[in-house]
């Protein structure tokens, strides 16, 4: 399996698990938790953060833009509350600036293409596609035309959709990352043989999203071979926002990285072989040799 950079680390088969804090949107358009989320990805051990960027003219449907919600600043439209959580280039400069004091990489993923350029002047080590931007062929094009390594999220989307969208952007520094777009998405939908799946059908290196409430079966999934974890944080579950409940908070970020750490020092290279610390409880035990 091809070894893929992202910055200056190398990811694949022979490479620890590269792990991503998906701040998205839960820094309710407020820098100031924007940074105390980074502070937990990096206390925790994480490899990047993640944040969301998307032009609200573009992505909301004429249908959708001027219906009433309740919200943080009030009764306000889902246009206006959509612009309320947007950065925009002064804050993603701040955030930029505040990822190389802390050491961490950062990208975004860019849901239409307005925001892809908008993020153009930043040296971003890669680009994340959503899994709601999948079959969205005219922004793939987009995005490889940065050539940059690309993440994919395969979420809500069929085997045929997938071919089409590997189809167009094709094989080279692609990585696939298997998810379930459900929110917070129950254990039986999770599916992780599909890791498997993926890696076979396509010859690419292939990681795992979640969007589960807990870390067992994202530690699972780097067993199974994922080389990319996505999770989303917060720094509570409570917090107003829609994937706040489908986040990790601070605690369940470091046990995340901790257990993933553990698994991948567990698996070993598969030789049996009796190890030194063995042999004195094999002195004790054992009563017949052959």
């Amino acid at each position: 399996m091809a070894e893929i950079k992202i910055g200056d680390v190398l990811i694949g088969d022979n490479h620890p698990c590269y792990i991503v804090a998906e701040i998205g949107i839960n820094h309710n358009g407020d820098v100031g938790i924007a940074k105390r989320l980074i502070d937990v990805a990096v206390v925790a051990g994480c490899n990047a953060v993640k944040f969301q960027k998307r032009d609200p003219d573009s992505c909301v449907p004429l249908s959708q833009q001027n219906k009433m919600r309740e919200t943080p600043w009030g009764y306000i439209t889902y246009l206006e509350y959509r612009r309320k959580v947007e950065f925009g280039e002064k804050e993603y400069k701040e955030i930029d600036d505040y990822c190389r004091k802390k050491n961490v990489q950062w990208f975004v993923s860019s849901w239409d293409q307005v925001s892809l350029e908008a993020l153009a002047d930043f040296d971003l080590p890669c680009y994340k596609i959503s899994s709601a931007c999948l079959t969205d062929i005219n922004l793939l094009k987009a995005f490889r035309s940065k050539k940059k390594p690309l993440i994919l999220s395969t979420g809500m989307s069929t085997i045929e959709q997938i071919d089409k969208a590997v189809e167009v952007l094709g094989k080279k520094d692609l990585i696939i990352l298997h998810s379930t777009s459900t929110y917070p998405a129950y254990y039986e939908e999770l599916n992780l043989r599909a890791i498997k799946t993926l890696r076979e059908r396509y010859g690419v290196l292939v990681g795992y999203s979640g969007h589960e409430t807990g870390i067992a079966s994202s530690v699972a999934a780097v067993a199974l071979g994922a080389c990319m974890i996505e999770r989303h944080i917060t720094l509570d579950r409570s917090m107003w926002g829609s994937d706040q409940a489908a986040s990790l908070e601070p605690s369940g970020t470091i046990r995340l990285v901790r257990d993933i750490r553990l698994v991948e020092t567990s698996m070993g290279d598969g030789i049996k072989r009796v190890f030194d610390r063995e042999l004195p409880i094999m002195e004790r035990l054992r009563r017949v040799e052959n």
